[in-house]
């Protein structure tokens, strides 16, 4: 079972797509069990509702699914939570140490985007860069969970994100701030669907991106330095997650910041992908010029 939410930015609709026997998939509109895909749902057994109504054959087609635009299959979460150099290759093409504890920071939420949604450049924006990674979905309110088995049951599901970013304002640049690097509209591309945690591995997932369909990053979480259940728990430590947040796990080596591969350009093509998760395309142009700031 995937879940998705299909149509325009806004007033997009919650969709369940599940295989017949045959293997053919179809597309079920939800909606006589939520509203939405968001924290109320994950919190009030909206999973298990839905594979209930699935199994009872209770949810009708959606008929024109392929016309719908494809939205973030997590409505606006109330935090974006993200770790930084979290595979060693990564750390090591940044210029930094791998590290010994998870790097924290945060993302606005209003960055999240459909997985193919348009994508625009920062008007003064000249080292934008691509990062796959492995979202997780929070399906319960976490805080000081005492064991990595509690931590891993907080776990509603995953997705494929794009944690876009702009290395000259977010390292050594003008703005020199990670905040800045990571804040920009449309920087957080989520989806193309939401999968359940217990039909997910997340511990051998194959992580890939291309630009221009150039292949650039190819990984495997088994890399990650801080697993699924480890960043769960350290997080609670700190801060209280609740159902619905969304935290990256961090991206595999390959990204522009390497020196290997130019920055995102007007007109380029991004496309990433996860294994069992669906893949990602953005088109990039870029967005209306402002002044340049003294």
């Amino acid at each position: 079972m995937k879940i998705a939410r299909l149509g325009e930015q806004g007033r997009e609709i919650p969709v369940v797509i599940a295989a017949d026997s045959s293997g053919t998939e179809h597309h079920y509109d939800a909606r006589s069990i939520t509203a939405d895909i968001d924290g109320a749902f994950l919190a009030n057994n909206g999973i298990a509702a839905l594979r209930t109504a699935l199994a009872d054959g209770t949810l009708p087609a959606l008929e024109n699914a392929a016309d719908l635009r494809i939205g973030s299959p997590i409505s606006r979460p109330n935090n974006v939570v993200c770790i930084g150099m979290n595979y060693a290759a990564h750390a090591a093409e940044s210029g930094a140490l791998p590290p010994t504890i998870p790097v924290v920071f945060l993302k606005p939420n209003n960055t999240v985007a459909g997985p193919y949604d348009p994508a625009p450049l920062p008007p003064l924006a000249e080292k934008y860069d691509w990062e796959v990674e492995l979202g997780i979905v929070i399906g319960t309110e976490v805080s000081y969970v005492n064991s990595l088995e509690e931590a891993a049951k907080a776990v509603a599901g995953y997705v494929v994100a794009n944690d876009l970013s702009e290395r000259e304002y977010q390292l050594p640049g003008a703005a020199g701030q990670w905040t800045k690097g990571k804040s920009l509209p449309k920087s957080t591309p989520l989806g193309p669907w939401f999968v359940p945690a217990d039909q997910i591995d997340s511990s051998n997932l194959q992580l890939k991106s291309w630009v221009n369909g150039e292949p650039r990053q190819d990984s495997n979480t088994a890399d990650l330095i801080f697993d699924v259940p480890t960043i769960i728990h350290h997080l609670s430590q700190y801060m209280v997650l609740e159902p619905g947040d969304v935290v990256l796990t961090g991206t595999p080596e390959g990204v522009a910041l390497s020196g290997r591969f130019p920055y995102i350009q007007d007109g380029d093509t991004v496309e990433v992908e996860i294994a069992g998760l669906g893949r990602q395309r953005q088109e990039f142009f870029r967005a209306g010029s402002t002044v340049k700031e003294a």
